[in-house]
């Protein structure tokens, strides 16, 4: 159990803030639960936080959890999407009764009718019938149902056609319905707006939305604004149906598509399989031996050794990178199929997308390989061992330091230290920094200070007091991001703090080299040993923090810079504007009556902000 539960503590720091769906695991590999997320992150933590009080189902669920997956989507829309097309594929136990086809809304084309009509519904079946959907929103469905019937006028009533009826129905008389029911409309002109109010929803509608977009200008210039917003409505509940089906529109047909992410001696190859238009799952490989290999080359040998095998081969392979001999491969592949393949690399447009969202998993995915190799009981003593021992370190390091730094061009400078505990993170300890005495870009300098800073801090930490707390303890190794040039800058540093005794070492990301003092060479590990693993993890770590806190850095500067201006917008009033509003370009569009509800703000103040910005 102890092995389970760092596993899922090393997933749980590392997964990422973007949509997705997670799926949760057995200690057999099962699948438990799926789920979709507009935050991988901060969805999936939430069953485990130690003070979150989750529902006696939801805790089986979690006592039962042994591994985490996951698919990063474009979308929270296409999460669903995703979620839907896995439950009904996996069945997981848990979610029988927390999901159901008839909890989604879908709009529905009868096309088993000799009228077809369009209409919602949130049962779908095997009936011949043209489904669209998963959606998330119910209310932008009508609305945009309301809208195909403005556009393309066909019927929604269930009656018998037949031609003969006495009167039409009021849906005539205010041009929403064809009415076919009084022989108004032939079997042709019915079928060409049914038509293209299939193409709307497959995503071809620009022309539709620039035409209601023009009607909208037009009704403004004619100061009739209660027109102009019904037709805003219309284009905002248009583009969240449209955005709900983004997926859709990516992977119609049948075709799998395929990317990886690479580090040294291995790739990470994921393949996702598209299947009537749906996205219905995908497999990871792992290809080692890729160090000296060009991206061409892996995908070649990964294309020609999973269809060597492959139970089935689609008329479409969508490669993130090209082939080698094309032509022979697509005639091979054409020979094991029986009829045409095509293999295509797009650069551009929805299939572009597709392979996008592929290959962010594929990232994501070795990422989490590492993650799980760190996580295994016997991984963290075998990882410290190695990089004591590449490292000439004089003992095992339980506490290491990793120091980057960021910044553009010298502006909005900022330093990171972060800290690792006996091969773990200890985000307590981590440390920010101003930079506060080099000017331009100089990064050779930045890093000095910053490493001046923490040991003068640990000088006169073991002054004043006895007390060990995170500055009063020297690290068992000091790692620097980048090569032999910032390991010199930071060795001089630390010389001049008198700090020269503690162990350093620089890791540089283009060969992934170590480099230590008093060595000429550099020290390179292969991509699967454990201690290079560890050291990466600690330097991305220092990367990712420091890439944060320069953000922050920058939009505050930026923030400042646009109010200093405006005369009677001081500092409280600075902190007031984006505490409440949360962004300059909020404050921008903000109106009066929200600028002057911020404390502190008078409307004579609110009115100089608005003609200043």
């Amino acid at each position: 159990m102890a092995s389970t539960n760092n596993l899922i503590a090393a997933q749980l720091k590392q997964l990422p803030t973007s949509p997705g769906v997670y799926l949760m695991r057995n200690a057999e590999g099962t699948i438990l639960y799926v789920g979709k997320a507009l935050s991988l992150r901060n969805r999936v933590r939430s069953y485990f936080g130690t003070t979150q009080k989750l529902t006696p189902k939801l805790q089986r669920l979690v006592d039962q959890v042994h591994d985490l997956d996951f698919f990063v989507t474009g979308s929270e829309q296409e999460a669903l999407i995703l979620e839907y097309n896995l439950v009904k594929r996996h069945h997981p136990h848990f979610n029988v009764r927390l999901k159901d086809d008839k909890s989604y809304p879908f709009l529905k084309i009868s096309l088993n009718e000799e009228w077809p009509r369009i209409y919602f519904t949130r049962h779908m079946e095997e009936d011949g019938g043209r489904y669209f959907g998963p959606f998330t929103n119910a209310r932008s469905v009508r609305q945009t149902l309301k809208v195909l019937k403005g556009i393309f006028p066909f019927r929604s009533c269930s009656r018998i056609i037949t031609g003969n009826d006495p009167r039409p129905c009021l849906d005539y008389y205010i041009y929403n319905c064809l009415a076919p029911c009084v022989g108004a409309v032939g079997k042709q002109e019915y079928s060409r707006a049914v038509k293209q109010a299939i193409l709307f929803l497959e995503g071809k509608q620009d022309r539709i939305v620039r035409d209601l977009e023009s009607k909208m200008d037009k009704a403004s210039e004619a100061l009739d604004f209660e027109t102009a917003a019904q037709l805003r409505d219309q284009v905002q509940a248009i583009a969240r149906v449209i955005e709900g089906q983004k997926i859709a529109a990516r992977v119609r047909g049948e075709q799998d598509a395929i990317a990886f992410a690479s580090e040294r001696d291995r790739a990470y190859a994921q393949v996702f399989f598209i299947r009537g238009g749906k996205l219905i799952g995908r497999e990871s490989f792992i290809l080692q031996g890729t160090s000296s290999e060009e991206p061409e080359q892996i995908m070649t040998s990964f294309v020609k050794q999973f269809y060597g095998s492959a139970p089935y081969l689609p008329p479409l392979l969508l490669l993130q990178h090209p082939v080698e001999d094309k032509t022979v491969i697509e005639d091979w592949l054409q020979s094991k199929r029986g009829s045409k393949v095509r293999i295509q690399v797009p650069s551009r447009g929805s299939k572009k997308q597709l392979l996008d969202i592929v290959a962010e998993n594929a990232r994501q995915g070795l990422h989490q390989l590492k993650v799980k190799q760190l996580a295994a009981p016997s991984a963290l003593p075998e990882a410290l061992a190695e990089i004591e021992n590449e490292l000439q370190l004089p003992h095992s390091p339980s506490r290491m330091e990793c120091y980057d730094i960021s910044n553009i061009q010298g502006s909005a400078a900022v330093g990171s230290m972060v800290v690792f505990e006996n091969g773990k993170p200890k985000s307590s300890l981590y440390r920010r920094f101003r930079i506060k005495t080099v000017s331009g870009a100089d990064d050779y300098a930045m890093l000095q200070e910053v490493l001046r800073r923490r040991f003068k801090r640990y000088n006169l930490q073991n002054e004043v007091t006895s007390t060990p707390d995170s500055w009063a303890v020297l690290p068992d190794l000091v790692l620097i991001d980048g090569g032999k040039g910032q390991l010199s800058s930071a060795l001089a540093a630390m010389k001049e703090t008198g700090a020269a005794s503690v162990p350093l070492a620089s890791l540089a990301k283009e060969h992934e080299e170590i480099f230590i003092p008093g060595r000429s060479t550099s020290i390179r590990l292969p991509g699967s040993s454990p201690g290079l693993q560890m050291l990466q993890r600690l330097r991305d770590e220092a990367h990712r923090f420091a890439i944060g806190y320069h953000q922050k850095v920058r939009r505050k500067n930026t923030f400042t810079s646009l109010l200093d201006g405006v005369p009677g917008i001081g500092p409280k009033r600075k902190r007031a504007l984006l505490r409440q509003l949360g962004s300059v370009q909020a404050i921008r569009e903000a109106s009066l009556e929200e600028l002057t509800a911020v404390s502190g703000m008078t409307s004579s103040q609110a009115k100089k902000l608005k003609e200043y910005l």
